[in-house]
């Protein structure tokens, strides 16, 4: 019997202008940069290396979108830019802004320990962890996906069951001593909202970060829920038990040399505030227009989640509190997050300085989203 797999919520990506070539790629005039992807694209799709969706814009605005491949392979359905793609861990960009509107309107603070909101929580040192190390990974809380996991999966439904599950567990280090990606922080912040607000967790992103972005085709849902327009997940692998890690928060996938394979049924019941969910290209540029123009956040607090914190592993880069803070092509600031498993990757990428958006989501393994937007941030004019 195959072993069902953890497939949404393993992962996060940020590109390197520096890591596909020892030498800069030359930048190019916008429309060069453009017509150079769409001929990239193009290849891609016909050596079977992408299938998704791609969205460049300038000044809020798109310039490019076009979708390749197939969204369901066995009926024949074409991917276009309405299509939903499964979005893994940039799901920590909506929980790091929900937690920052709630420290916002002084219903939480940075420095509060998770016993503030969780007096019951078995681990005493875990408690006494903070929500800035939680949103920056460092407060040593390890990952959700393990033995226990697994024998318990059917069980594991909501953010509080991820508590039940974990809530003895002990810390991985000392909090604030390093950086550690953690899944399991990101579901204590959701179960945190939860208990601030009221409200479920998705509920919460829905009517606080989703409907003011004017994301209409963003959610959540249980697996077994039937969900429109969206794309059905390719792999050709799965995670290995001893590979290492192809970046921080992610499982390395080994492929299998087969065919690619749907990841249907192999799915957690539900994303949680760590990862999981959909969405589509044009709703992650309307979260990334909302978010630059202050109405999700303040000023202050818009420039407090966005800029870097601690130093991060991937190349002059920091975290912040839910997205990367990076250098990357030309010398120029990029903030935004990733995700990516098996049949699934997406990036989004955000130049505050050049007012270039690129957004790409596939259903297949990484690093299919991540080549293509290193391949187009190399080339466009980001200064």
């Amino acid at each position: 019997m195959q072993r069902l797999l953890p497939l949404i919520l393993l992962s996060f990506a940020i590109v390197s202008g520096s890591a596909a070539s020892s030498a800069p790629t030359a930048r190019l005039e916008e429309q060069e940069a453009i017509s150079a992807l769409k001929a990239e694209l193009k290849k891609s799709e016909a050596d079977g290396q992408f299938s998704g969706a791609v969205l460049v814009a300038r000044a809020g605005r798109p310039i490019f979108q076009q979708a390749y491949g197939n969204a369901n392979r066995e009926k024949k359905i074409r991917n276009t830019v309405d299509t939903k793609f499964r979005y893994g861990s940039m799901a920590k960009m909506f929980t790091a802004v929900a937690v920052m509107q709630l420290a916002q309107t002084g219903k939480l603070k940075l420095d509060d320990p998770i016993s503030k909101f969780l007096p019951d929580y078995p681990n005493k040192e875990v408690a006494a962890v903070t929500i800035h190390q939680l949103l920056t990974h460092t407060g040593g809380t390890g990952d959700i996906f393990s033995p226990e996991y697994e024998a318990r999966r059917s069980e594991i439904k909501e953010h509080r069951d991820y508590v039940a599950l974990y809530g003895n567990r002990a810390l991985r280090f000392e909090p604030g001593s390093k950086h550690e990606y953690s899944n399991y922080g990101f579901v204590l912040l959701g179960r945190i909202i939860e208990v601030v607000s009221g409200e479920s967790y998705y509920d919460y992103v829905r009517d606080h970060v989703f409907k003011p972005a004017g994301m209409s085709s963003t959610d959540s849902m249980p697996e077994e829920q039937h969900v429109k327009k969206l794309s059905v997940g390719y792999t050709r692998g799965g995670p290995g038990p001893d590979a290492p890690p192809r970046g921080p928060g992610e499982r390395s996938l080994v492929p299998t040399g087969g065919p690619l394979r749907s990841t249907e049924g192999e799915l957690p019941y539900r994303g949680t505030s760590a990862g999981g969910g959909y969405s589509t290209v044009g709703d992650f540029l309307k979260f990334a227009n909302a978010l630059t123009s202050n109405r999700l956040l303040d000023a202050h607090y818009t420039a407090l989640v966005t800029t870097g914190k601690v130093p991060a592993r991937r190349p002059r880069a920091k975290y912040a509190y839910g997205f990367e803070d990076q250098i990357v092509a030309h010398e120029a600031r990029r903030i935004g997050h990733g995700g990516g498993s098996m049949g699934m990757n997406g990036m989004l990428s955000v130049f505050p300085d050049s007012q270039y958006v690129v957004v790409v989501l596939a259903n297949l393994d990484p690093p299919a989203a991540e080549r293509v937007a290193q391949f187009v941030i190399e080339r466009l004019p980001l200064e």
